[in-house]
């Protein structure tokens, strides 16, 4: 496994943002709830150093972190195409505990990054760690241009890294398709409990939209050198995020390929074969205003006793679905799940719009102990427009399993729509977010934070034009309880959205 040299890039005081939000204070007018307005450091941890005018430069999308120890590892895309995937996957890791980032990205993928390498471009990442083979994994998916200038899912890899996810070798294939097959939306996570019957496998999950969104599911137990396909149902999903409990059980929270349910699968055999699909719930999303691109994928973490959280965006508790709350359903053995209860964010009715979360569950705490940290987006009023959406991005936690919530702390924002890079799906923050726990139990969410260059609006191959790159809270959040809670609650929206268009989200 070749490894290529890497860069330390300690964060200086001139790249170290501090975004101060009580000037913000009067869009919040129609929330009945107060917002904590924390004077937020973010830490800029990475930057876009590619040119190419096929790509939107600079900008990085879409974010995932994992935190093990110590290291918390981040991956994201970097220079983002119009119809899909990127320049490349880009990593940014601290190995103490989120104080300082080195970052670089990933080798022998992209031909933007060295003709030499086999793919167009690569998007989709996730990151996990394999505790038994001392192993990051960065999971993601190459593309290649057809020659009528669309995108092909070419493949699902992974890049290793052993010496703490701070050198990257060259990628392993996962799967690579074969005729009429065109992968999506792949996540990898491993099996990191000692006791476990299957400690040390780790799961990687991906759909291949070429035969209508069907599920693939591939293990390896050699630190992710090799892998192989599991028996899985037939299952049209898209977009997610597998947990592994204590015990071994699989769990893959997902959406249908409709976007019209949230489902789990279930495997006991360390990942040779799949259950049938069980309902979480039905979804109902209101579409983001200003043409922004967002979707209810599902945010899945487990807790030390193997809990199962997951939250997506939905608007079932709002009159007519005019904004979308951050819901929540648990379950301790991926079939049976709890019914749908929304984060207190905001009160209901109070016209805020809530998209794009990311969440963390620190795994040291179990049950009506579990700290739970969500990043999410928000508009402060859904009924907004290109030209006057508000993007912000705002943080809550709980340290009773969910049971209540602290006062949401707003971390940044306001962004303008324009600042961000304009896809075919609208513009890009990315499909998902994350926040991921250190070790003294303070939350870390990266995100992508566009910032307006002054007179222009972010354009494709001008790189002078966009300036959206990936951000940290500086020093973390820590973890506060709260009184808030959504007990009374009441669905007025319970029927799922009729929808005949299988999604595709690269």
């Amino acid at each position: 496994m070749s490894v290529i040299s890497h860069y330390r890039w300690r964060v200086s005081i001139g790249m170290t943002l501090t975004f101060v939000a009580l000037i913000l204070a009067l869009v919040f007018t129609l929330s009945s709830r107060a917002i904590t307005f924390a004077n937020v450091t973010l830490t800029q941890i990475s930057s876009d150093p590619y040119t190419n005018t096929t790509s939107y430069h600079a900008t990085e999308v879409e974010p995932d972190t994992f935190s093990f120890g110590s290291t918390i590892v981040s991956t994201f895309q970097v220079g983002r195409f119009t119809n899909g995937g990127a320049s490349n996957i880009g990593w940014a890791t601290s190995p103490d505990g989120g104080t300082t980032w080195i970052h670089n990205f990933l080798p022998g993928i992209t031909k933007i990054q060295n003709p030499a390498n086999p793919y167009d471009r690569d998007t989709d990442s996730s990151v996990a760690f394999d505790a038994r083979h001392n192993t990051w994994m960065i999971s993601s998916l190459p593309l290649n241009q057809t020659s009528s200038g669309g995108i092909v899912g070419a493949a699902v890899v992974v890049s290793l890294s052993t010496n703490g996810g701070t050198t990257w070798g060259n990628p392993v294939t996962v799967k690579a398709v074969t005729a009429g097959q065109d992968f999506d939306k792949n996540w990898t996570v491993c099996d990191n409990t000692s006791t476990s019957p299957h400690y040390g496998n780790c799961y990687t999950e991906w759909d291949d939209f070429g035969h209508n969104n069907q599920l693939h599911m591939a293990t390896s137990s050699d630190g992710g050198l090799t892998w192989t396909e599991g028996t899985v149902p037939p299952a049209i999903v898209i977009g997610g995020q597998p947990v592994v409990q204590p015990n071994g059980t699989v769990i893959v929270p997902i959406d249908n390929g409709l976007e019209t349910t949230i489902e789990s699968f279930v495997s006991t055999d360390g990942g040779a074969s799949y259950s049938r699909h069980f309902l979480i719930s039905n979804l109902k999303f209101h579409p983001e205003a200003g043409n922004l691109r967002s979707s209810p994928l599902p945010s899945a973490e487990i807790d030390g006793a193997g809990k199962v959280y997951v939250v997506w965006a939905d608007c079932r508790f709002e009159r007519a679905c005019t904004a979308n709350d951050i819901v929540m359903s648990t379950s301790t053995d991926g079939t049976n799940w709890s019914a749908v209860t929304r984060i207190p964010i905001d009160a209901v009715g109070s016209g805020v719009d809530h998209f794009i979360p990311g969440l963390t569950v620190n795994k040291a705490t179990s049950g009506s102990s579990a700290h739970l940290g969500l990043t999410y987006y928000f508009y402060p009023s859904a009924s907004c427009t290109t030209s006057t959406c508000q993007l912000d991005v705002g943080f809550i936690s709980s340290t009773n399993g969910g049971s209540t919530w602290s006062t949401p702390t707003m971390i940044t924002g306001p962004m303008t729509l324009t600042a961000l890079p304009l896809t075919t799906q609208g513009y890009m923050v990315g499909d998902y977010i994350s926040t991921s726990f250190n070790n003294s139990d303070t939350a870390h969410g990266v995100f992508a934070v566009g910032n307006t260059v002054p007179g222009k609006t972010c354009t494709l191959g001008d790189i002078t034009s966009c300036k959206e790159a990936m951000y940290t809270n500086t020093g973390g959040l820590a973890l506060v309880g709260g009184s808030h809670t959504s007990i009374g609650d009441v669905v007025v929206v319970s029927s799922a959205p009729v929808s005949s268009i299988l999604r595709t989200s690269r």
